[in-house]
């Protein structure tokens, strides 16, 4: 059972939510190439995700392949941008942290059913960006092996020929 009030109030307030996430991307020297992005787009990643998110979290296969798609995109254009795997990763674990921080900090009555909608939208919240994260690393990945001239449908031993290339 998800909490719909909760995950409305995620949506209506989007713009609180990526803004924090902004000013923490703005603020951490370790994402000095995601943090060179326009506010506008950071800003958009932080609509797209969030204003939707009850959709998202309730979509069925169909329209989560979207997304997923979506992601593989993402993550070939981060990858041609030059921006590394580990920022794109960690700007998507801080849209996770200050959502789940979001509804941490809306005060909700203490019954029982109320924690259990809580907790269950959380849960569902953490694997919902470990799909996009997933998903943005598999496009990123592909591009990189495109770059190296590596067959991209076979990754069983990507990381040895790409080791081995690089010498």
């Amino acid at each position: 059972m998800l909490s719909t009030r909760l995950i409305h109030l995620i949506e209506d307030h989007w713009q609180t939510i990526s803004s924090s996430v902004i000013q923490e991307i703005r603020s951490d020297p370790a994402l000095r190439h995601i943090r060179a992005l326009p506010e506008t787009e950071l800003r958009e990643i932080g609509r797209t995700i969030l204003r939707n998110l009850g959709h998202w979290l309730t979509a069925p296969k169909r329209e989560q392949d979207i997304i997923a798609e979506q992601y593989e995109t993402i993550g070939r254009l981060r990858f041609s941008e030059s921006i590394p795997l580990h920022e794109c990763v960690r700007a998507l674990q801080l849209v996770k942290a200050k959502t789940i921080d979001f509804v941490c900090d809306q005060g909700l009555s203490q019954s029982s059913i109320d924690m259990y909608g809580a907790n269950e939208l959380e849960r569902r919240i953490s694997a919902f960006f470990d799909h996009l994260i997933y998903h943005e690393v598999i496009g990123y990945e592909s591009a990189l092996r495109r770059s190296a001239q590596l067959p991209v449908d076979d990754a069983s031993d990507f990381p040895a020929r790409v080791r081995a290339g690089a010498r």
